[in-house]
Order: C-alpha cells, then sequence, then structure tokens
C-alpha cells in the first residue's frame, strides 16, 4: 500500500472539529492551506465602486473582482495608494483606498491590462 495516499483518512473530529484531508490536521491548523496562495474566483472584469456604509459617511473607493493572491494584492494596493496620495488597506480580496479616486485608478488598472468597469450609481 502506498504510504503518501490514506485511502481513510479522518474527516471531523468531536475534539478539534473539521480536519483537513491532505495533512489530517484541524482546519485551523492545516499546514496545506497556508502553502498554497489562494486566488478569488472572478469574472475576469475589475469593478470600481465608492462606498461611504459603515464609515461615518467617509468615502471609499473600492476595487473588487482583482484575480490575484494575497502577496500580489498587497502589492497592487500599495501601488495603487501611492498613486493616490491617500491611504487604504487591503481586505477579504478587496482593495479599499480613501476618498473617491473612480477615475484616476480606472485608468491606472487599464494600463495595467486590466478589464474594468465602474460598479454602481
Amino acid at each position: 500500500m502506498n504510504l503518501t495516499k490514506k485511502s481513510g483518512s479522518l474527516v471531523y473530529s468531536t475534539a478539534f472539529g473539521r480536519m483537513c484531508p491532505q495533512c489530517s490536521n484541524p482546519l485551523n491548523a492545516c499546514r496545506c492551506s497556508k502553502n498554497k496562495p489562494s486566488v478569488p474566483r472572478s469574472d475576469g472584469i475589475v469593478r470600481i465602486s465608492r462606498e461611504t456604509k459603515g464609515r461615518r459617511g467617509k468615502g471609499v473607493t473600492v476595487i473588487t473582482g482583482v484575480p490575484l493572491n494575497s502577496v500580489e494584492l498587497e502589492k497592487l494596493g500599495r501601488q495603487l495608494k501611492q498613486r493616490c496620495g491617500t491611504g487604504g488597506t487591503v481586505k477579504d480580496g478587496t482593495i479599499e483606498i480613501q476618498g473617491d479616486h473612480r477615475d484616476l485608478l480606472l485608468s491606472e488598472l487599464e494600463k495595467l491590462g486590466w478589464v474594468v468597469k465602474k460598479a454602481g450609481g
């Protein structure tokens, strides 16, 4: 029997909850998922919108749908924040840049070769 392939691996444990099928560790301590950079699913269109919800009326430009892993998304976010001259953050697969910079970011992302659309009103 091949030792690298387990035929009856543990899927759930009452002590730890869900288990990873590859490394047989609990999902919160899984070594497999940390090695692979995850790329969010996208339809190939990068969308730029403006949001104020939950920010006490302060507007931010939100960029979603960029099919990059977290490391590359951080680099792109840093580049776009420097271009706008403002702050921002990258979280949950989206880039948030302080202020309304939709037109500037639209042209910058098109220069980088992305298909970009304005979303929202």
